[in-house]
Protein backbone atom coordinates (compact mmCIF):
# COMPACT_ATOMS: atom_id res chain seq x y z
CA UNK A 1 0.00 0.00 0.00
CA UNK A 2 1.46 3.34 -1.17
CA UNK A 3 0.34 6.77 0.03
CA UNK A 4 0.62 9.56 -2.52
CA UNK A 5 1.10 12.61 -0.31
CA UNK A 6 3.07 15.78 -0.52
CA UNK A 7 6.11 16.44 1.68
CA UNK A 8 4.13 18.76 3.96
CA UNK A 9 1.27 16.28 4.34
CA UNK A 10 3.74 13.51 5.13
CA UNK A 11 5.34 15.57 7.90
CA UNK A 12 1.91 16.36 9.31
CA UNK A 13 0.98 12.65 9.38
CA UNK A 14 4.30 11.82 11.01
CA UNK A 15 3.63 14.45 13.67
CA UNK A 16 0.20 12.96 14.39
CA UNK A 17 1.81 9.53 14.77
CA UNK A 18 4.31 10.93 17.27
CA UNK A 19 1.51 12.50 19.32
CA UNK A 20 -0.52 9.28 19.27
CA UNK A 21 2.39 6.96 20.07
CA UNK A 22 4.07 8.94 22.84
CA UNK A 23 1.40 11.35 24.06
CA UNK A 24 3.93 14.18 23.86
CA UNK A 25 4.09 17.04 21.37
CA UNK A 26 7.54 17.66 19.94
CA UNK A 27 7.88 21.13 18.37
CA UNK A 28 9.19 21.22 14.84
CA UNK A 29 12.64 22.62 14.31
CA UNK A 30 14.52 23.56 11.16
CA UNK A 31 13.92 21.17 8.29
CA UNK A 32 11.07 19.55 10.25
CA UNK A 33 13.46 18.08 12.87
CA UNK A 34 12.08 17.30 16.34
CA UNK A 35 13.50 18.60 19.57
CA UNK A 36 15.96 16.03 20.85
CA UNK A 37 15.99 17.51 24.33
CA UNK A 38 12.26 16.90 24.90
CA UNK A 39 12.48 13.45 23.35
CA UNK A 40 15.47 12.60 25.53
CA UNK A 41 13.66 13.89 28.62
CA UNK A 42 10.70 11.66 27.80
CA UNK A 43 12.89 8.58 27.33
CA UNK A 44 14.77 9.35 30.52
CA UNK A 45 11.45 9.57 32.40
CA UNK A 46 10.41 6.18 31.02
CA UNK A 47 13.77 4.66 31.95
CA UNK A 48 13.57 6.08 35.47
CA UNK A 49 10.08 4.63 35.92
CA UNK A 50 11.29 1.23 34.77
CA UNK A 51 14.25 1.40 37.17
CA UNK A 52 11.95 2.21 40.07
CA UNK A 53 9.87 -0.86 39.19
CA UNK A 54 12.98 -3.00 38.84
CA UNK A 55 14.21 -1.83 42.25
CA UNK A 56 10.87 -2.74 43.82
CA UNK A 57 11.03 -6.27 42.48
CA UNK A 58 14.72 -6.53 43.36
CA UNK A 59 13.86 -5.57 46.95
CA UNK A 60 11.18 -8.25 47.17
CA UNK A 61 13.61 -10.77 45.68
CA UNK A 62 16.18 -9.97 48.38
CA UNK A 63 13.51 -10.36 51.05
CA UNK A 64 12.60 -13.85 49.83
CA UNK A 65 16.25 -14.83 49.41
CA UNK A 66 17.00 -13.79 52.99
CA UNK A 67 13.92 -15.60 54.31
CA UNK A 68 14.98 -18.83 52.57
CA UNK A 69 18.53 -18.37 53.80
CA UNK A 70 17.40 -17.96 57.41
CA UNK A 71 14.95 -20.88 57.20
CA UNK A 72 17.87 -23.11 56.17
CA UNK A 73 19.55 -22.10 59.43
CA UNK A 74 16.33 -22.92 61.33
CA UNK A 75 15.63 -19.34 62.39
CA UNK A 76 12.32 -18.68 64.08
CA UNK A 77 9.47 -16.90 62.34
CA UNK A 78 9.77 -13.77 64.48
CA UNK A 79 13.49 -13.43 63.73
CA UNK A 80 12.87 -13.80 59.99
CA UNK A 81 10.03 -11.28 60.14
CA UNK A 82 12.17 -8.67 61.89
CA UNK A 83 14.89 -8.91 59.24
CA UNK A 84 12.80 -9.32 56.09
CA UNK A 85 9.59 -7.44 56.86
CA UNK A 86 7.56 -10.38 55.51
CA UNK A 87 4.38 -11.41 57.30
CA UNK A 88 4.21 -14.57 59.39
CA UNK A 89 1.82 -16.12 56.88
CA UNK A 90 4.20 -15.60 53.94
CA UNK A 91 7.11 -17.04 55.94
CA UNK A 92 5.07 -20.13 56.82
CA UNK A 93 4.09 -20.55 53.17
CA UNK A 94 7.75 -20.32 52.13
CA UNK A 95 8.65 -23.06 54.58
CA UNK A 96 5.74 -25.23 53.40
CA UNK A 97 6.67 -24.70 49.74
CA UNK A 98 10.41 -25.39 49.94
CA UNK A 99 11.28 -27.20 53.17
CA UNK A 100 8.25 -29.16 54.33
CA UNK A 101 9.61 -32.49 53.05
CA UNK A 102 13.20 -31.88 54.17
CA UNK A 103 13.60 -33.67 57.49
CA UNK A 104 17.05 -32.19 58.18
CA UNK A 105 15.59 -28.66 58.42
CA UNK A 106 13.29 -28.15 61.38
CA UNK A 107 10.97 -25.28 62.04
CA UNK A 108 11.70 -23.85 65.47
CA UNK A 109 8.76 -22.59 67.50
CA UNK A 110 8.48 -20.41 70.55
CA UNK A 111 10.58 -17.47 71.64
CA UNK A 112 14.21 -16.95 70.73
CA UNK A 113 16.76 -17.86 73.46
CA UNK A 114 17.61 -15.06 75.85
CA UNK A 115 20.05 -16.65 78.30
CA UNK A 116 23.75 -15.77 78.29
CA UNK A 117 25.06 -18.74 80.29
CA UNK A 118 25.44 -20.81 77.12
CA UNK A 119 28.12 -18.44 75.83
CA UNK A 120 30.37 -18.76 78.90
CA UNK A 121 29.59 -22.15 80.44
CA UNK A 122 32.79 -23.72 79.02
CA UNK A 123 36.02 -22.46 77.44
CA UNK A 124 34.98 -24.02 74.11
CA UNK A 125 31.64 -22.19 74.10
CA UNK A 126 33.36 -18.99 75.20
CA UNK A 127 35.86 -19.29 72.36
CA UNK A 128 33.11 -19.81 69.78
CA UNK A 129 31.13 -16.85 71.13
CA UNK A 130 34.25 -14.70 70.89
CA UNK A 131 34.73 -15.84 67.28
CA UNK A 132 31.18 -14.78 66.46
CA UNK A 133 31.67 -11.35 68.02
CA UNK A 134 34.83 -10.86 65.94
CA UNK A 135 32.87 -11.83 62.81
CA UNK A 136 30.08 -9.41 63.77
CA UNK A 137 32.66 -6.65 63.95
CA UNK A 138 34.20 -7.67 60.61
CA UNK A 139 30.71 -7.60 59.06
CA UNK A 140 30.11 -4.05 60.40
CA UNK A 141 27.20 -5.20 62.54
CA UNK A 142 28.91 -3.80 65.64
CA UNK A 143 31.71 -1.38 66.40
CA UNK A 144 34.22 -1.98 69.20
CA UNK A 145 35.94 0.99 70.85
CA UNK A 146 39.45 0.98 72.26
CA UNK A 147 38.09 0.52 75.77
CA UNK A 148 36.14 -2.57 74.69
CA UNK A 149 32.71 -0.94 74.55
CA UNK A 150 30.45 -2.37 71.86
CA UNK A 151 28.07 -0.28 69.78
CA UNK A 152 25.45 -1.49 67.31
CA UNK A 153 25.93 -0.21 63.76
CA UNK A 154 22.33 -0.88 62.72
CA UNK A 155 19.49 1.06 64.41
CA UNK A 156 17.05 -1.72 63.53
CA UNK A 157 17.24 -5.01 61.59
CA UNK A 158 16.62 -4.98 57.84
CA UNK A 159 17.42 -7.13 54.81
CA UNK A 160 21.07 -6.06 54.60
CA UNK A 161 21.44 -6.63 58.34
CA UNK A 162 20.02 -10.14 57.95
CA UNK A 163 22.37 -11.03 55.09
CA UNK A 164 25.37 -9.79 57.07
CA UNK A 165 24.25 -11.81 60.08
CA UNK A 166 23.89 -14.96 57.96
CA UNK A 167 27.27 -14.34 56.33
CA UNK A 168 28.97 -14.00 59.71
CA UNK A 169 27.24 -17.12 61.03
CA UNK A 170 28.13 -19.17 57.94
CA UNK A 171 31.78 -18.12 58.32
CA UNK A 172 31.61 -19.23 61.95
CA UNK A 173 30.37 -22.67 60.82
CA UNK A 174 33.37 -22.94 58.50
CA UNK A 175 35.80 -22.04 61.28
CA UNK A 176 34.30 -24.40 63.88
CA UNK A 177 33.49 -27.96 62.88
CA UNK A 178 31.99 -28.59 66.33
CA UNK A 179 29.75 -25.51 66.29
CA UNK A 180 27.47 -25.40 69.34
CA UNK A 181 25.65 -22.13 68.58
CA UNK A 182 22.71 -21.92 66.19
CA UNK A 183 21.69 -18.84 64.23
CA UNK A 184 19.17 -18.00 66.96
CA UNK A 185 21.94 -18.11 69.57
CA UNK A 186 24.07 -15.92 67.30
CA UNK A 187 21.16 -13.46 67.09
CA UNK A 188 20.90 -13.48 70.89
CA UNK A 189 24.65 -12.96 71.26
CA UNK A 190 24.57 -9.98 68.90
CA UNK A 191 21.77 -8.36 70.90
CA UNK A 192 23.36 -9.03 74.30
CA UNK A 193 26.87 -7.88 73.41
CA UNK A 194 25.47 -4.68 71.85
CA UNK A 195 23.74 -3.73 75.10
CA UNK A 196 27.00 -3.93 77.16
CA UNK A 197 24.87 -5.26 80.01
CA UNK A 198 25.03 -9.01 80.73
CA UNK A 199 27.96 -9.65 78.39
CA UNK A 200 31.09 -7.61 77.79
CA UNK A 201 34.57 -7.96 76.26
CA UNK A 202 37.24 -8.67 78.86
CA UNK A 203 41.02 -8.43 78.41
CA UNK A 204 43.23 -11.47 78.92
CA UNK A 205 46.19 -10.90 81.25
CA UNK A 206 48.22 -13.58 79.47
CA UNK A 207 47.91 -12.71 75.75
CA UNK A 208 46.07 -9.33 75.91
CA UNK A 209 43.30 -10.70 73.68
CA UNK A 210 39.67 -9.82 74.23
CA UNK A 211 37.01 -12.42 74.89
CA UNK A 212 33.31 -12.64 75.73
CA UNK A 213 32.64 -12.71 79.47
CA UNK A 214 29.62 -12.71 81.77
CA UNK A 215 29.32 -9.34 83.48
CA UNK A 216 28.00 -10.97 86.69
CA UNK A 217 30.61 -13.74 86.93
CA UNK A 218 33.99 -13.72 88.66
CA UNK A 219 36.62 -13.27 85.96
CA UNK A 220 40.19 -14.47 86.54
CA UNK A 221 41.47 -12.63 83.46
CA UNK A 222 42.17 -15.73 81.37
CA UNK A 223 40.80 -15.99 77.84
CA UNK A 224 39.37 -19.31 76.60
CA UNK A 225 42.33 -19.87 74.26
CA UNK A 226 44.86 -19.62 77.11
CA UNK A 227 42.65 -21.75 79.33
CA UNK A 228 42.31 -24.49 76.71
CA UNK A 229 46.06 -24.39 76.06
CA UNK A 230 46.81 -24.67 79.77
CA UNK A 231 44.40 -27.59 80.14
CA UNK A 232 45.92 -29.38 77.15
CA UNK A 233 49.44 -28.94 78.55
CA UNK A 234 48.35 -30.30 81.93
CA UNK A 235 46.75 -33.36 80.32
CA UNK A 236 49.82 -33.94 78.18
Amino acid sequence: LVFHTSSREFCFLLLLWEITAFGVFYPLMDNMRYSKSIYGKYLSQRTRNMRLTDDRYAGEKRQFELALRMIRHEARTRTIRECTGLSDDRIRKLYASYFLNQSEIKRRRGKSPRQVHRFVKSPANQLQATTLVALFCASFLIRIDKDGSVHACWPRPDVEFGHRLCRAYETYLVLHDDAVLSLEWAWNLLQCISYNDELYLADCRGCAARYVQDAYAIDDGTCPTCEIAATSATLA
